[in-house]
């Protein structure tokens, strides 16, 4: 072992104790507040929801053609040239035109069009669900890569306190001629090594930090460790049964199959009977100038009225209706097949992820084995150096060999909980009321407004001028490869 003096030792000691608090930060924001964050503020998950809002339309939209409808036409006309032969042609007439027109059969096209929006909304609502999740997922990510980058930061910043340590220890012995030039040369590529990849280190932090700004929507301070993961599955099986039950990836595929099958129907309808009752009301006004001079002898305006059922029969139109059914029976098709094309995706990846989720717990074990075992091994290699029987290239790669362990412990205990997160949203257990989260309000429900424009036929029913909900990043500082919080300014 190098032997080092008093302040030289206790630098050093304090070095390992900064890794080890890196890694465990004391304070901090926690996973819950940055999830709550995103669920208020985050734009892709605020657009999904304006998204959601604009397919509710369609149920009205595919309702309208088969309520009554009412229009009024007015028509002003100057006889600028009459016939010679007239001599009681007007010169000029108003004419006003009102229509009810009542659909009574429309071949089935409102009624299946109607059922179609319907299921496209119940899609978009589980679409909605999925796209939670999905935004959920890269925070929960992007809050473990923070805390992985902060770790290896810390641990490489330790790295290069320890082998500066060395080189200077290193060079003392030299200088006594205890040790040769290869010996402080080996410590100076080491050192040279640790400060090349302490320089990456901090860009892969600001890097992780950047993005947590991105879908958090606000700096990362302090974080803390996260809370435990409910609900894990016991085995694969379990976690393959949950999800094919309750992914909103799956169930939208499903209920677009559905829309698809009413399309079809819909589509067939074009080659059947239409029946409506109609109603039209004219007024007509000749501004005294019917009858030319005899005018007096002529009412000079007019109102009629008349009702009546209209049956209309499609006889030849070219084969549209059944190429527009064939088109649709296609759609349908491709529909049904992107059901099982999703069955097979989910299940690949709740395979994939529980054995990913599986292998990261295995590698947390065996790491924690593995820097216990490297610590005891540096330990004994520098007490070894300490009386020849070891070089100083064995205490440069003993000290390697525990970075590299600590390193890989950190990894292992981000990816764990990562996979084990996604194992949740492949299962439907991902989203805000899974979890429970404190969102400073109701959750968000798509009902709400499903139900509030279901019913609605004013035409002149409006709502208020659309304005961003989520939070810009604009006036939040860059982030800085700075171990600590990351404070908002003003702060």
């Amino acid at each position: 072992m190098i032997a080092l003096a008093g302040p030289k030792r206790a630098l050093f000691a304090a070095a390992s104790l900064s890794a080890v608090a890196i890694a465990y930060p004391a304070q901090a924001d926690s996973l819950r507040e940055a999830l709550v964050s995103t669920y208020n503020t985050n734009p892709t998950l605020q657009a999904a929801r304006s998204d959601q809002r604009a397919t509710d339309e369609t149920v009205p939209i595919a309702r309208a053609p088969g309520l009554p409808s009412s229009n009024l036409t007015a028509t002003h006309i100057e006889f600028v040239r009459v016939s010679a032969n007239s001599f009681t042609a007007p010169e000029r007439n108003l004419g006003v035109n009102g229509q009810i027109l009542v659909p009574v059969y429309s071949g089935g096209a409102v009624k299946n069009s109607l059922k179609a929006a319907k299921e496209r909304v119940a899609a978009g609502q589980a679409a909605l669900r999925n796209t939670e999740s999905a935004v959920f997922s890269q925070v929960v990510a992007a809050y473990m890569d923070v805390l992985r980058t902060e770790a290896l930061a810390g641990l490489a910043a330790n790295q290069v306190d320890v082998l500066s340590i060395n080189l200077e220890a290193t060079s003392d012995r030299f200088e006594i001629g205890d040790l040769t030039r290869t010996d402080v040369a080996q410590s100076q590529s080491r050192l040279a090594v640790a400060q090349g990849d302490l320089r990456l280190a901090q860009a892969n932090l600001i890097a992780a930090r950047e993005t947590y700004i991105q879908l958090v929507g606000s700096a990362p301070g302090e974080l803390e460790a996260p809370p435990p993961l409910p609900g894990l599955p016991d085995t694969v099986g379990d976690a393959i049964v949950t999800a094919l039950e309750n992914n909103p990836n799956l169930m939208a595929a499903k209920e677009r199959a559905d829309a698809a099958g009413f399309d079809t129907k819909a589509a067939g309808a074009g080659r059947l009977p239409t029946v409506s009752v109609f109603t039209n009301v004219d007024y007509s006004d000749f501004y005294g100038t019917l009858g030319g001079p005899i005018a007096a002898n002529f009412l000079q305006s007019e109102t009629t009225a008349n009702v009546g059922l209209r049956l209309s029969v499609p006889l030849f139109q070219g084969g549209l209706p059944a190429a527009r059914q064939r088109q649709a029976g296609a759609r349908e098709s491709s529909a049904l097949e992107q059901v099982i094309e999703a069955e097979r995706s989910i299940i690949r990846e709740t395979r994939a992820t529980y054995s990913n989720w599986r292998a990261a717990n295995a590698v947390i074990e065996s790491s924690q084995a593995a820097v216990d075992a490297a610590e005891l091994s540096l330990e004994g290699v520098r007490a070894e150096n300490s009386i020849g029987n070891r070089s100083i290239l064995d205490v440069l790669n003993a000290e390697q060999e525990l970075l590299q362990a600590r390193a890989q412990l950190v990894t292992a205990r981000r990816n764990a909980y990562v996979a084990g997160f996604n194992m949740l949203a492949l299962m439907g257990r991902a989203e805000a009321r899974d979890l429970n989260l404190d969102t400073g309000g109701p959750l968000y429900d798509p009902m709400v407004n499903y139900e509030r424009v279901y019913d609605r036929q004013w035409d002149w029913d409006r709502d208020p001028k659309a304005e961003p909900k989520s939070t810009r990043t604009v006036d939040i500082p860059a982030a800085s490869a700075t171990i600590g919080p990351q404070l908002e300014p003003g702060e």
